[in-house]
């Protein structure tokens, strides 16, 4: 087989890899092709288990909380600057008030936890796809072949 048609066969096989869009695999220590695919496919898995499978949960619970605790606050301290009205209403107005504060902050907070929750894991698989691509590339130079963008 020409070295010119196994280049071809690994650039195809590279490319059915999913890493890092069109590669050139060139075998430098004169590998058959059953041996670059083999290559192939074990650099393949080892990128694949370098990927992170741990993604960020729980942004909107987060975000409620944060925003349900930053209402009732609020409320409070809105109704400490009317000490002298807010002394006159009753404790069971003053617990709906805050509540209703809460309410109101807590599905904010769910919006923004949530936003950032997408914005995380958007960047999770940006980090994993760069590691994996890295990892694959590495592992390929290390078994001998030289590989080309």
């Amino acid at each position: 087989m020409s070295r010119f048609s196994l280049t071809a066969i690994c650039m195809a096989l590279s490319l059915g890899a999913g890493f890092a869009g069109a590669q050139t695999v060139t075998p430098l220590k004169g590998q058959s092709s059953q041996q670059v695919q083999a290559d192939i496919n074990e650099c393949h898995n080892i990128a694949n288990s370098t990927a992170s499978t741990s993604t960020p949960s729980g942004g909107r619970i987060k975000g409620a909380a944060v925003g349900a605790a930053a209402g009732a606050v609020g409320a409070q301290v809105r109704g400490n600057q009317h000490d002298e009205l807010y002394d006159r209403v009753d404790d069971d107005v003053k617990q709906d008030y805050r509540q209703n504060r809460a309410k109101e902050t807590a599905a904010a907070g769910a919006v923004v936890g949530g936003s950032r929750q997408r914005q995380e894991r958007r960047e999770q698989r940006r980090t994993n796809e760069s590691n994996a691509a890295t990892a694959y590339t590495s592992c390929l130079q290390g078994k001998g072949y030289q590989v080309t963008p």
